[in-house]
């Protein structure tokens, strides 16, 4: 069954508003399809993960590349409000993998 989607009016809305649950859910959903692939789990909690890059699929277990980002900073990164390299030199991103830095190139998001 796939995933629930949340319209473009909604999402671009929820972002205005500064709605993080809903923002942050339309805004990986929007990474997640213009980045498909499952080499880097891009986590903002508590509100939603992708898998993401293409490469190699990550089926079980804690995966090998992952990013994770609380969702004030994950929105400024998308509207390109801070960068993701300026966030992660401030120690405000958790990285681990040596493919979980791929997912800088995203950042901002084109909405």
């Amino acid at each position: 069954m796939a995933k629930k989607q949340i319209l473009a009016s909604e999402g671009l809305a929820a972002i205005e508003n500064r709605d993080l649950p809903m923002a942050t859910r339309y805004l990986l959903q929007q990474l997640e399809r213009l980045a498909p692939g499952g080499t880097v789990e891009l986590r903002v909690p508590p509100y939603g993960a992708i898998q993401c890059i293409e490469g190699m699929d990550h089926r079980r277990g804690t995966p090998p590349n992952v990013v994770e980002i609380d969702p004030e900073l994950f929105l400024k990164l998308c509207l390109g409000e801070l960068s993701f390299d300026a966030a992660v030199s401030l120690g405000q991103v958790s990285l681990s993998g040596a493919q979980a830095h791929e997912v800088a190139k995203l950042f901002p998001l084109a909405l």
